[in-house]
């Protein structure tokens, strides 16, 4: 272990070495015949070879010249001690090797490098992630580390995968009940208190994506690990949204966009109000308000607040997550359905 240990400290080192060797060439080159031979120590290694000791002594010798002379007594523990630690260090550079591995493999299959919390990943898809509760034992922790590659292998055929969007049975919303059937069927899966699927849906609206395609929006409300839901207020508003759809088509669309598009009196965009502001009946206020403004009386909000409270709209909700989270398997949203491809993030005109 010893040498292996060497080699890879020797090849960490290896840059700062080279930028030292430009002003003095001796140091170059006693560090490149010291790497040579950890690396044909590691050769031999990987060979299933015996490595040769006399660089494993050289090592030790080197580390253990000047405590020799002054403390006889420690070279023995010392020498333990190394070896000990060179396990460690091949340990642990074998560990970062295949976490590195892993989290390139993520970020190719699942588009974050993060499997289980996609909002630690500053490299993925700009989206709201659906993160996993956090393991409270470190047992927990080592059988997660082989969870996620479990999700990674089996993410990897997706990625070559053609999707319909017609395959999955969601609950949905027409995104514009004006657009016929001749056209493409997509899917929009968002959250109304996602800020990037806030974003996703201007750029859908202004580029013409729901003109150009048969969108069925999905409502979706992002779960927290501890049960509840990462926006405060988004499971009221996809309630709300399937319940105002039975009452005219179209309706639900009017209250995204009134929490997408539109701002209070003070400037702010309704969205942030209801992820920071409104209690859960500020929320309800703000909806029905919304739907007087689009011609809906008081009976039919009524008929609208029955209609939310019915179990069979929590079950829309339950079995959106079902899809997303296990069929589709996606970490983040928006995630959308169109042209044969899943495509997960902000949508880009």
């Amino acid at each position: 272990m010893v040498c292996i240990a060497a080699f890879i400290i020797l090849a960490l080192i290896g840059l700062f070495v080279g930028i030292v060797s430009i002003f003095k060439p001796k140091v170059g080159k006693s560090y490149l015949k010291m790497f040579k031979k950890a690396w044909g120590c590691l050769w031999k290694k990987v060979r299933l070879q015996k490595c040769e000791t006399g660089f494993k002594e050289d090592v030790k010798n080197t580390l253990l010249s000047r405590v020799i002379i002054k403390h006889p007594k420690w070279t023995k523990p010392l020498s333990i001690l190394i070896e000990v630690l060179s396990v460690i260090i091949v340990i642990v550079a074998v560990w970062a090797l295949l976490t590195a591995i892993k989290s390139l493999l993520a970020l190719w299959a699942l588009d974050s490098c993060n499997v289980t919390t996609p909002s630690a990943c500053s490299l993925g898809s700009e989206v709201c992630s659906i993160d996993e509760s956090e393991p409270k034992t470190p047992i927990e922790a080592f059988g997660r580390w082989f969870t996620e590659w479990g999700e990674i292998f089996e993410a990897i055929p997706e990625k070559f995968k053609t999707y319909n969007a017609a395959d999955y049975g969601f609950n949905y919303i027409n995104a514009n009940p004006g657009i016929g059937a001749d056209k493409p069927a997509a899917v929009d899966i968002l959250d109304p208190g996602c800020s990037v699927c806030m974003i996703s849906y201007r750029e859908q609206k202004e580029s013409g994506f729901f003109d150009n395609y048969d969108v069925h929006i999905v409502p979706y409300a992002i779960p927290n690990a501890d049960g509840g839901f990462k926006f405060k207020n988004s499971e009221i508003v996809v309630k709300y949204m399937f319940a105002a759809e039975q009452i005219r088509s179209g309706l639900a669309v009017s209250i995204l966009d009134h929490i997408f598009t539109k701002k209070s009196e003070d400037g702010r965009y309704y969205q942030d109000l209801f992820n920071d502001d409104y209690s859960k009946e500020d929320a309800i206020k703000q909806i029905e308000k919304c739907l007087s403004e689009e011609n809906i009386n008081e009976s039919g909000i009524s008929e609208i607040r029955k209609i939310v409270d019915y179990p069979e709209t929590t079950k829309k909700i339950a079995e959106n997550q079902e899809i997303v989270e296990n069929q589709l398997k996606v970490k983040g949203i928006p995630t959308m359905i169109y042209d044969g491809k899943k495509h997960t993030g902000l949508y880009k005109k």
